[in-house]
C-alpha cells in the first residue's frame, strides 16, 4: 500500500508515528480511515457464512437483563425468529472464506504478519452488542455499514460478572465515547475496556492482532523443546539416579539431595535463538484446531508443473506462511530455503507465485506436496495476492 493510503488509514500519521505514539500504548480514533467503506459482504451473506459447518460463529443476545450465547453453525430459521433489536452475530476468520478480505488485511501490513490473527465481522440490529469487555489482543475496529456507538476506558478494575456466558466487566467506567460511521476506525491496544452498541443496523470489521501471553508462549515452547529433543538427541529418556542415596530420618521428606539433582537436570535444558525462531515459525503458522484443508485433485508432478507455469499459484485462504533466515514456514511445517529463497519469501509476503517465477523454481516437489495437501491452488482467478 502506498504511503499516502497508509497515512489516510492512520489519520494523517506516518506508520512510524503511529507505532511510536499509539501501538500497544493508547487508543486512536480515526475519521474516514477508509473513506466511504462499504464493507465486504451483506448481512445476508454474513448470515449465510454462519450456517456453514466449517465457519466459527456466535449469536449473542440480551433479553430480560440477561445475556445468552449460542455457537454456530446456524440454520436460516433461527434468523427469522430473532427480535428486531438487542442481538449480535459474530463470524470469526472471515479471511478464511472471503478472498477480498485479504485486500482489506493487506492495508494493515505495517504490522508483521506474524502478529495477525484474523478478520472478524459482526452484524447487529439496533441495540446489539456484546457488553463491556477487554480483549487480549490489539484490534482495529473498522465500521462498515451503519453506525456503532463506542465507549472505551483504560480502567484498572477488570473484575468480571460472575456466572455470565461472556467475559463481561462488572464495573465499566466510560472515559471516552464516539459514534463511528462507515469508514471510521478505532484502534485499541490489549486490556482496554470497551463497549460497542449498534445505532440502527450496522456491521463492524474487527482486524485482530495476536498477543499471546507469556504463559502460553512458555508452555508451547517447552512442548516444542520436548518434541525436538525427543527426535534430536539426547538424555531426555534417562532416568533419575541416586546411587549416592543416604539414609534419611523422615521417609516422607523430599530431600535436599533430590531437589539439587533435579535442579541441576533442569538447568541443563538449554536452547538457542535458532530454536526460538524455529518454534515461532511453526507455532505462529500452525492452523487452529477447527481449520482443515481439502486436498486438491491428484495430478502427476509433470502435469502439476505444466499447469502451475501457465496459471501461477495462490495460497489457500486458510494457509499462513512466514519466513525467518533460511527457513520458510507454512501451516506449521518448515522448509529450508537453500534454493528458491527469493521466490518463497515472495510467496509468504504476497500469498502468490507468478507463472514466470514457477518456471525457474528448482525444488518443485515441495510446492507439489503443498498443492496435494490443499495448502495452495492454481490461480484460476488471476488473483495476485
Amino acid at each position: 500500500m502506498k504511503n499516502n493510503q497508509k497515512m489516510t488509514l492512520l489519520g494523517g500519521m506516518t506508520v512510524e508515528q503511529f507505532l511510536r505514539q499509539y501501538w500497544q500504548k493508547k487508543p486512536l480514533l480515526i475519521k474516514q480511515a477508509i473513506p466511504n467503506f462499504a464493507g465486504l459482504l451483506t448481512p445476508n451473506e454474513l448470515a449465510g457464512l454462519s450456517c456453514e459447518s466449517d465457519v466459527q460463529s456466535r449469536l449473542i443476545r440480551y433479553e430480560n437483563t440477561a445475556w445468552s450465547v449460542e455457537d454456530g453453525p446456524f440454520d436460516d430459521e433461527i434468523f427469522a425468529r430473532l427480535p428486531t433489536r438487542d442481538w449480535t452475530l459474530l463470524v470469526q476468520s472471515v479471511n478464511h472464506h472471503l478472498a477480498t478480505a485479504y485486500d482489506l488485511l493487506s492495508q494493515f501490513n505495517f504490522i508483521p504478519t506474524a502478529r495477525l490473527d484474523d478478520l472478524m465481522v459482526s452484524y447487529a440490529p439496533d441495540g446489539g452488542g456484546v457488553g463491556a469487555h477487554v480483549d487480549s489482543y490489539d484490534v482495529f475496529l473498522l465500521q462498515g455499514q451503519g453506525k456503532r456507538h463506542w465507549q472505551w476506558s483504560h480502567q484498572t478494575d477488570l473484575s468480571m460478572v460472575e456466572n455470565a456466558p461472556l467475559k463481561l466487566l462488572k464495573h465499566f467506567n466510560m472515559e471516552h465515547e464516539y459514534i463511528l460511521e462507515a469508514g471510521d476506525m478505532l484502534y485499541l491496544p490489549p486490556q482496554y475496556a470497551h463497549w460497542g452498541v449498534a445505532v440502527g443496523e450496522c456491521m463492524t470489521y474487527s482486524i485482530g492482532f495476536r498477543a499471546p501471553s507469556n504463559h502460553e508462549l512458555g508452555s508451547e515452547f517447552l512442548g516444542y523443546l520436548q518434541d525436538k529433543r525427543a527426535t534430536d538427541d539426547l538424555t531426555i529418556d534417562e532416568l533419575y539416579e541416586d546411587a549416592d542415596l543416604d539414609d534419611q530420618n523422615a521417609p516422607a521428606e523430599i530431600s535436599a539431595l533430590m531437589i539439587n539433582k533435579v535442579n541441576n537436570t533442569l538447568n541443563n535444558i538449554t536452547w538457542s535463538p535458532e530454536d526460538v525462531a524455529d518454534f515461532l515459525g511453526r507455532y505462529l503458522t500452525e492452523p487452529k484446531p477447527h481449520v482443515f484443508f481439502e486436498s486438491n485433485k491428484k495430478l502427476s508432478l509433470k502435469k502439476f508443473k505444466e499447469v502451475a507455469c501457465q496459471l501461477g499459484l495462490v495460497l489457500d485462504l486458510k494457509s499462513k506462511a512466514l519466513f525467518q533466515g533460511t527457513f520458510f514456514y507454512l501451516n506449521g511445517e518448515a522448509l529450508c530455503m537453500l534454493e528458491n529463497q527469493r521466490l518463497l519469501i515472495a510467496l509468504a509476503n504476497t500469498r502468490s507465485l507468478a507463472p514466470k517465477n514457477l518456471a525457474a523454481f528448482d525444488d518443485i516437489q515441495s510446492i507439489y506436496d503443498w498443492y496435494l495437501a490443499g495448502y495452495l491452488h492454481f490461480n484460476t482467478e488471476g488473483d495476485t495476492r
